[in-house]
């Protein structure tokens, strides 16, 4: 199929590059995380855990890297930790690039509610008019290190496949991987004929496959290039969110981006 060619704002034609085929995305420089994750009951029975964790949570390490430390250190223990919810919003320098964005958001609209400075509400702008771009989801199972299976829509959004890497190609000799230009590559998953159908994947019945999405979107005052991003596994705060986007668009002639009116009014 030929690929089109785009003419962007009535200038000179956009032509597709070597780096330029792959869908549009908006990069991301630090994560805002909702609620806290907490030892699970078995493992705050071990002092051992215990100790790493409060050690973990002092120095502002990530949960994942405490995670990690818990693993290595107690292989035996399955998972951990458990998501809790709280009032209020996780802001940690280790989830930044660059750790100074995290104490640029506490400064500007942090709040001392008896519990320490915490990030309770604040406000953001979208960098896109599709809520499908700014709240990016999919359903996805991991391994301990990357992405094993996902779901991907077709082009005309009417199917919906399983993917997966595709196998490391190696040369003639079966002995010498092939260098892969952009990228490690994707390929339907062989079971099911490629489609992502949950009510017959071992996986999604298992709970191994869940949903994950992720807001994007900059913080007014908050001086960064990148868009920052808030993860979350809810199925009803994206189906929530989905409603408001669609109805503000409908309002603002179907526009959710930038400041929502002249006086900068934004999204919460």
């Amino acid at each position: 199929m030929a690929h089109p060619i785009v003419k962007v704002q009535d200038g000179p034609l956009a032509l597709h590059t070597l780096l330029g085929q792959g869908p549009a995305r908006i990069p991301t420089g630090g994560k805002i995380r909702p609620g806290i994750m907490v030892l699970t009951r078995k493992a705050a029975e071990r002092p051992e855990a215990q100790a790493i964790y409060a050690r973990g949570v002092a120095e502002g390490r990530s949960f994942e890297d405490i995670e990690r430390a818990l693993a290595e250190a107690l292989p035996q223990l399955k998972s951990p930790l458990a998501p809790r919810n709280v009032p209020w919003f996780t802001v940690r320098a280790s989830d930044f690039p660059n750790p100074e964005i995290a104490q640029q958001i506490l400064d500007a609209y942090g709040e001392d509610r008896g519990q320490g400075r915490r990030l309770y509400r604040f406000p953001v702008v979208f960098p896109s008019d599709h809520w499908q771009t700014v709240m990016p989801h999919e359903l996805a199972t991991w391994s301990t290190h990357e992405k094993r299976f996902w779901s991907q829509y077709s082009p005309d959004g009417q199917v919906r496949h399983c993917m997966r890497h595709a196998p490391v190609p190696v040369d003639a000799t079966g002995r010498r991987t092939i260098r892969i230009f952009g990228g490690r590559k994707t390929v339907e998953r062989e079971e099911n004929g490629g489609r992502c159908e949950p009510e017959s994947c071992p996986e999604y019945q298992a709970q191994q496959c869940n949903l994950t999405g992720r807001f994007l979107f900059f913080i007014p005052g908050v001086r960064s290039i990148s868009a920052l991003e808030l993860p979350t596994t809810s199925f009803y705060a994206m189906s929530n969110a989905i409603q408001r986007f669609q109805a503000v668009a409908q309002m603002r002639g179907g526009r959710i981006s930038g400041f929502l009116g002249r006086d900068r009014t934004t999204f919460f």
